[in-house]
C-alpha cells in the first residue's frame, strides 16, 4: 500500500464501514442524503457523478500543491483552552442581562479560522460532489471511503487536523494543583440513557464535596435518578426511548427510511433548542436563579460548545467512549479494514454527524446565540479534539493512545456505587443462596424486537450448560414466559454494582457502565452488542482474555450464547477477570476526573459565583428572595 506524505492515506481503495458490518441484511426504505437529511441523493447509492469544471479545477490545485490550500495552514490555529480570553458584547442572546460583557470562550477556537480551505469555497454543488465521492452510504447501512475517488479532500482533512493536532499536543497547560479553585456554577449536559448519565451523576456528587452548584441536565425520565442522588436537575428534550430504538434499528445513526428521518431531526432540534435554558434559567421548581460559569458535557449533546461560546465559559468533555482521533484504533462507529485509515475514520464521523445537525446547529447560533454561521466545511464542527476531554474507563482497559495531547485524560470508571443502599427482595435472596452462582442476562435500555425469541434462546442456553440464570427485563421486556423456571429468576431495577458480584459471569449489550461494573466484579463477560460503541467494547473483553468474541444481537443463538457460557467459566477466563478487578478497585475515576477538570480551567475565570451575574448562590438564597429580586427588578429597571 502506497502512502501519502502524511504517512496515513493510500491512493488504494480505502474503506471504512460504520455501523454493523456482521448485518449484511439491506434495511427497508431509503437511505438519506446526509448533506440535507431530507432527500436521496442518487450518488450516495453507489453510483458515481460526472465532475463539474470547478471540481477538477480543485482537484488539479491540490495534485500540485500536495494539499489544498496548505501554503496557508498556520500551526499553531486548531487548539482552543477553555478559560474566557478577551470580552465580546453579545446583544439578543436571549439570556438575563442582554448585552452585557461576556469574556470570549475559548472553547472556540483561537482567533479566526484562518485556514485557507478551497472545499469552503466551492458553491454548494461541488461540495456535495466531492464528500459524496468520498463518503458512499450502502445499502446495509455502512458508509465506504473511497480515497481514490476523491483523494483531495481526505488530503485536506488530515493536512488540517494533523496541523491542530501538533499544536494541541505541545500546548501547555497549567498543571499547579495547589492553587485555589474557585467555587462555580456548573451545569452538566448529557444525552443518551441512564447508562450515560450515571457517570455524570457521580462527578457531579464529587463537584457538590468540593463546593460547587451543580446542575444535571438530562431527560425528564431520569428527574428522580438525578434528584434522588441530591443533585439538581434539569430537563434536557428528547426521549431517550426513541433514541435507543432509532439506534438499534439503524444500527448507528444512518435512518433506514423516511420516517426515522423526520423523527430523528424532531429529536435532534428539540435536544439542542433545550441546552441554552439548562444553562441560564432559574430551577423550574424553586425559582433559584442559574447561570452556568462552567459546562460539562458530552459528545452527543450536541449544541454544548455552541453554548459554552456564547455564555463565555469553559468547556470540559466527558465520554465513555473514545471520539478523540487516533492512529491506534478506528472510531467506535466506524469499522475499518485498514491501520492507515483509523485516523481518518474519526473525521469522517465527525463529518457525518456535522452534516445530520449543521443546519439545527446554524439556526441554534443565530436565532438563540445572536452567533454567526459555521462554514460548511469548517474544523470548527461537532469536533471535540481541541477540547480538553475526559474518558471515563480504565486504562487497562483501553490504554491513552499516545497520540492524544496533555488536553487529554483517561480517567478510568466513574462509578456512582447504588449498591450499598440497595435492599433486595427476601425472595430473590433466597433464591440466589440456594445454588450455584447465576449468570446474569440483560440488556438495559436496549429495544428488542423479538423479546419472547430471545428469551427462549436464553432459557435453552442456560439449560443445555447446566446454570442457573438471571434475566434482567430492562426496556427490551425479556423475560417473556408463563412460569419461571427454578433454574431462573426475573429481575427488574437491581443495581448492577449490588447484583453482578453475587454472579458467576454476565452477559449483556456493552453499554459502558454495564461493562465497567461487570469488569469491577471480576466476572468474565460476554457481549451481545446491538450498536455503536457496543461492537468496540466487545472487541475489547475479548482482546484483553475476560470473554469471548461479542455475538450481535442479530446472530444469537443457543449454540453460541451455550458456547459463550462455557467460555466464560473456564478457570483462566475467570482468574483473568479477577485480575483486572483487583486493577479497577485500585483506581478512582471519579476523583480523576474532577481533577482533570479543575486542572484545566485557568486563572482568567471569576473568583466568585457571582462574578458573571449578580444572582446570588442558592446557598445563600431561597424562592422568597428570588421573587423579591424579581419584582425590584420589575420596579425598578434602572437599578
Amino acid at each position: 500500500m502506497e502512502r501519502n506524505r502524511l504517512g496515513g492515506v493510500s491512493a488504494d481503495h480505502l474503506e471504512v464501514e460504520t455501523g454493523d458490518m456482521r448485518d449484511n441484511a439491506s434495511p427497508s426504505g431509503v437511505k438519506a442524503d446526509l448533506l440535507d437529511a431530507e432527500q436521496v441523493t442518487p450518488s450516495l447509492m453507489g453510483r458515481p457523478l460526472h465532475h463539474s469544471a470547478a471540481v477538477r479545477d480543485y482537484r488539479t490545485t491540490v495534485s500540485k500543491s500536495g494539499a489544498a490550500g496548505a501554503s496557508s495552514l498556520t500551526p499553531g490555529l486548531a487548539h482552543s483552552k477553555t478559560a474566557p480570553a478577551r470580552a465580546t458584547v453579545y446583544e439578543d442572546v436571549g439570556l438575563e442581562g442582554q448585552g452585557q460583557i461576556l469574556p470570549r470562550s475559548k472553547t472556540e477556537k483561537k482567533g479566526t479560522l484562518k485556514y485557507d480551505l478551497k472545499l469552503d469555497r466551492l458553491p454548494e454543488r461541488e461540495k456535495k460532489e466531492l464528500i459524496e465521492n468520498l463518503i458512499r452510504i450502502q445499502n446495509d447501512g455502512t458508509v465506504a471511503v473511497d480515497v481514490s475517488r476523491s483523494a483531495s479532500v481526505a488530503s485536506e482533512l488530515l493536512e488540517l487536523d494533523s496541523v491542530g493536532m501538533k499544536h494541541t499536543e505541545n500546548e501547555e497547560i497549567d498543571y499547579e494543583t495547589d492553587r485555589s479553585v474557585p467555587k462555580l456554577k456548573i451545569a452538566i449536559l448529557v444525552v443518551g440513557t441512564r447508562g450515560d448519565v450515571q457517570p455524570f451523576l457521580a462527578i457531579a456528587k464529587r463537584l457538590q464535596e468540593f463546593g460547587h452548584i451543580v446542575r444535571l441536565a438530562t431527560h425528564s425520565n431520569f428527574r428522580v435518578f438525578v434528584k434522588s442522588a441530591g443533585v439538581d436537575f434539569f430537563p434536557l428534550a428528547g426521549d431517550p426511548r426513541i433514541l435507543a430504538g432509532y439506534m438499534a434499528r439503524n444500527k448507528g445513526f444512518l435512518p433506514s427510511g423516511p420516517s426515522e428521518i423526520s423523527e430523528q431531526r424532531k429529536q435532534l432540534k428539540m435536544i439542542i433548542d433545550s441546552l441554552l435554558p439548562a444553562c441560564t434559567e432559574p430551577d423550574l421548581e424553586t425559582g433559584v436563579p442559574f447561570r452556568a460559569q462552567a459546562v460539562i458535557a458530552n459528545p452527543p449533546a450536541y449544541g454544548h460548545a455552541h453554548v459554552a461560546e456564547a455564555l463565555g465559559v469553559p468547556l470540559h468533555i466527558f465520554f465513555t467512549m473514545p471520539w478523540t482521533p487516533t492512529h491506534e484504533f478506528p472510531h467506535p462507529l466506524a469499522r475499518v479494514s485498514q491501520t492507515a485509515g483509523y485516523r481518518l475514520s474519526y473525521l469522517v464521523v465527525d463529518l457525518i454527524i456535522w452534516w445530520t445537525i449543521r443546519g439545527f446547529i446554524n439556526d441554534f447560533r443565530k436565532r438563540k446565540l445572536s452567533l454567526p454561521p459555521i462554514a460548511y466545511f469548517s474544523t470548527y464542527h461537532g469536533s471535540i479534539s481541541h477540547l480538553p476531554t475526559g474518558y471515563m474507563w480504565s486504562p487497562h482497559l483501553v490504554p491513552k493512545p499516545i497520540d492524544w495531547g496533555a488536553h487529554v485524560n483517561v480517567v478510568g470508571f466513574c462509578f456512582l456505587n447504588l449498591g450499598s443502599k440497595y435492599e433486595p427482595q427476601k425472595q430473590f435472596v433466597e433464591w440466589i443462596q440456594k445454588g450455584t452462582k447465576p449468570i446474569y442476562v440483560g440488556f438495559g435500555s436496549m429495544p428488542l424486537e423479538d423479546a419472547e425469541q430471545t428469551t427462549t434462546i436464553i432459557l435453552a442456553a442456560l439449560r443445555d450448560t447446566g446454570q442457573r440464570g438471571i434475566i434482567d427485563k430492562g426496556w427490551g421486556d425479556l423475560g417473556i414466559f408463563q412460569e419461571a423456571p427454578d433454574n431462573v429468576f426475573l429481575l427488574e431495577d437491581c443495581p448492577h454494582d449490588w447484583l453482578f458480584p453475587q454472579c458467576s459471569a454476565v452477559v449483556h449489550h456493552g453499554g459502558a457502565g454495564t461493562t465497567a461494573t461487570g469488569l469491577r466484579a471480576g466476572c468474565p463477560t460476554t457481549i451481545v452488542p446491538f450498536f455503536g460503541d457496543q461492537f468496540f467494547w466487545g472487541d475489547r473483553i475479548h482482546a484483553i482474555g475476560v470473554g469471548p468474541a461479542p455475538i450481535p444481537i442479530a446472530y444469537l443463538t443457543v449454540e453460541n450464547l451455550s458456547d459463550a457460557i462455557r467460555f466464560m467459566l473456564e478457570p483462566e477466563v475467570k482468574l483473568r477477570a479477577m485480575d483486572l478487578a483487583k486493577k479497577i478497585e485500585n483506581e478512582d475515576g471519579v476523583a480523576a476526573a474532577v481533577d482533570a477538570f479543575h486542572r484545566h480551567l485557568h486563572f482568567e475565570l471569576p473568583t466568585t459565583p457571582s462574578s458573571l451575574d449578580d444572582d446570588p448562590a442558592p446557598s445563600e438564597s431561597n424562592p422568597f428572595q428570588w421573587l423579591i429580586r424579581f419584582l425590584q427588578k420589575c420596579c425598578h429597571p434602572s437599578s
